[in-house]
């Protein structure tokens, strides 16, 4: 039988309460927006649909950073700024995610000839730093959120890859 979590534990409750453990205790981070930011990109993507969430104009779903901005379609109604902070916003997280939490999935790809790793590294700066500027005020994420995640990148996907690590090393009850 495949190991489950007590019914009064939510999939929010366990991230929040694992970043939280990382950021404050082992890196010295006290920002509950940056933190409850992580724990909800952990949770939104436990769903395969969340992570490759982007699509070309024929339906196709885009897994490539480089494809990314070129291709992504978002509706109509967006303008062009709203567009480009829209997918510098989901690269950020999309490449902060796979650094962070699984990054011999990228490591695995070096032999093709290029550094995915350090690749997604410099994007996931780059594009939260981007979508950051091209955040209206009021808007959620804010700005200097957005902001925060692009100074603080590497430090963030230190921090995810310690929360991976206390996650393999909980006692899950049957």
């Amino acid at each position: 039988m495949a190991p489950r979590f007590e019914n009064h534990v939510t999939l929010r409750q366990l991230f929040g309460g694992l970043v939280d453990q990382v950021f404050l205790s082992e890196l010295g981070i006290c920002s509950p927006r940056l933190t409850g930011y992580l724990a909800d990109l952990l949770v939104d993507y436990v769903h395969a649909d969340r992570i490759f969430a982007l699509t070309t104009a024929d339906g196709q779903t885009i897994r490539e950073v480089s494809r990314m901005q070129a291709d992504a379609m978002l509706p109509q109604t967006c303008s062009d700024t709203e567009r480009t902070r829209v997918i510098n916003r989901y690269i950020g997280d999309f490449t902060l995610f796979w650094t962070g939490v699984y990054p011999e999935a990228l490591r695995a790809r070096r032999n093709q000839g290029t550094d995915r790793l350090r690749e997604y590294l410099m994007q996931g700066r780059r594009s939260y730093l981007i979508a950051s500027e091209l955040t209206p005020p009021n808007t959620d994420p804010p700005s200097d959120l957005l902001a925060h995640l692009g100074q603080e990148f590497e430090c963030c996907v230190h921090g995810l890859h310690r929360v991976r690590e206390s996650w393999e090393k909980m006692q899950i009850s049957e």
